[in-house]
């Protein structure tokens, strides 16, 4: 990971929430961003955050979440998510989160990251699937 990663470091992503990105459970009418795709944009903004701190065969995962979801978000609005970075310590990076539509606040909370080796992680995984592999079934 690059030095030049700081805390302060800030990203925002503006989302479009399309019907994918909706519950179904209430209608047509009532589609609102669901909680599981709105955890997924502020991941996947989080990590492209830190992938511009990244060196080459680097990436990061997701290792704690704390989210309050408090406000719906219609289909065919958009929201703003903001990522702030809050701590760096070696390769585990905090985030503060706040989510915002046109109307009112949507979200806020913290998220974690690590950053990864991915040919390492890699070693590691393939490692697990072997012994999952050989598992009585």
């Amino acid at each position: 990971m690059k030095n030049s990663l700081n805390v302060g470091a800030t990203s925002t992503c503006r989302i479009d929430i399309d019907r994918d990105r909706t519950i179904e459970f209430m209608g047509d009418e009532c589609r609102v961003y669901s909680t599981p795709n709105l955890l997924y944009d502020i991941e996947m903004t989080c990590r492209n955050l830190l992938l511009e701190y990244s060196d080459a065969g680097e990436d990061s995962v997701g290792t704690r979440i704390e989210l309050d979801h408090i406000g719906a978000t219609l289909q065919g609005m958009w929201v703003d998510i903001q990522v702030t970075i809050t701590e760096a310590k070696g390769r585990a990076v905090s985030f503060d989160i706040l989510v915002t539509d046109p109307l009112e606040k949507v979200a806020m909370g913290k998220h974690s990251r690590f950053v990864v080796d991915l040919k390492q992680t890699a070693g590691r995984l393939k490692a697990k699937s072997a012994k999952v592999a050989s598992l009585p079934k």
